[in-house]
């Protein structure tokens, strides 16, 4: 007579015990895996085997994502760098994602970078906010080498619109940190439900909004962001500004927001507490915007007609900035797009929020 084996169902305590033991086991074979596949993507063989590169191989032949592939190489590559991360996965105190999050630091800062102060951080929060935190290390260590990243990332925004036969749109696109920010900072108001009636999906509340949007909408959007008096200022060792929606943006972007738009002091003690907290001021006031407005008439960068309400108002200083960089920002609502340009040329600003690109004269200055 045979008899069928009875399942003891695991529950409370002793399963999320055993859920950890086995993530912890995971994690570290997942290291041992990385450590291979580094190797791996250090020869040639994926060549002679007729693929067009390691991860493509690994991919395949591994079962994984390109995503899942391309990071157990950065953490192969780099672990070496990372003793400290690897020693704490062995304990258990924090889990692969961590480590991965490590490693593109490690690989964007180069020789900047510091595992001691990051695996501290790494101990006591999530992968997700150990992630935010790394980009402020990063921008702190590589200010410069920070808002490069940013730039180059808005030279890969993409926005196809494709009409069916039916004359409904499909819309497909990638936009940069930032540039995403500013969409759902001015979708997200218009995307709420309207009460309980309301019962269409956030799909189709997102949408609506974006009709709502390009049809002339309420109000312009605003952007909330958290900046440290350094960061505004550019100083060397800042931390990046934290912007709702997204990941933290450079203290360059910061620069180019803070020339138009309502600001807030908010000053805190050495624990991080809240002491005072200023009213919201704008930079360019109601009455100087409708001066500008009046004085100039449109935007005063040479050749360009566009209107008060779609230029933004901005100081001289970024100006003497501009030329002498080769890099051009262009900003369409609230996100700014870049180009490569030849030394000749200066960088080029605007924005449709506010009023006024800017005259190479003292008395001229715009966004």
């Amino acid at each position: 007579m045979n008899e069928t084996p009875v399942r003891v169902e695991v529950v409370g305590e002793e399963r999320r015990a055993r859920m950890m033991r086995k993530r912890k086991a995971i994690d570290l074979m997942e290291l041992s895996f990385a450590e291979d596949a580094a190797g791996f993507a250090a020869t040639d063989e994926y060549d002679e085997l007729g693929f067009v590169g390691p991860i493509d191989w690994i991919r395949f032949n591994c079962h994984m994502t390109s995503g899942a592939a391309a990071a157990s190489v950065a953490v192969g590559r780099t672990m070496d760098r990372l003793p400290r991360s690897v020693e704490a996965v062995a304990q258990g105190e924090i889990g692969l994602a961590h480590v991965t999050v490590m490693a593109r630091t490690a690989e964007a800062l180069k020789d900047r970078f510091d595992e001691r102060p990051l695996i501290e951080y790494a101990r006591e929060h999530t992968p997700g906010k150990f992630h935010f935190y790394c980009q402020h290390a990063r921008h702190a260590a590589d200010a410069d080498g920070y808002a490069e990243n940013e730039a180059d990332e808005v030279q890969n925004r993409r926005l196809s619109l494709s009409n069916w036969i039916d004359g409904t749109m499909v819309l497909s696109g990638v936009l940069d940190a930032f540039g995403g920010a500013a969409l759902r900072a001015a979708l997200e108001p218009l995307a709420q439900k309207s009460g309980e009636h309301d019962r269409r999906e956030r799909g189709q509340r997102l949408a609506d909004a974006l009709v709502e949007l390009a049809t002339g909408g309420p109000e312009r959007a605003s952007i909330q962001v958290t900046s440290s008096i350094e960061t505004l200022l550019g100083l060397a060792g800042a931390p990046a500004a934290d912007l709702e929606f997204s990941l933290p943006i450079s203290s360059k972007i910061v620069e180019r927001l803070a020339c138009d738009g309502n600001i807030t002091r908010v000053l805190l003690d050495s624990e991080s507490a809240v002491i005072d907290v200023g009213r919201a001021k704008r930079v360019v006031s109601g009455p100087a915007r409708r001066a500008l407005n009046a004085r100039d008439g449109s935007c005063r960068w040479p050749g360009c007609d566009r209107s008060p309400s779609l230029s933004a108002a901005h100081h001289v200083n970024l100006l003497c900035q501009a030329a002498s960089e080769k890099r051009s920002f262009k900003t369409s609502g609230r996100s700014f797009q870049s180009r490569r340009k030849t030394s000749s040329e200066i960088r080029r600003l605007s924005d449709r929020s506010a009023s006024r690109r800017v005259f190479p004269r003292a008395s001229r200055f715009a966004m």
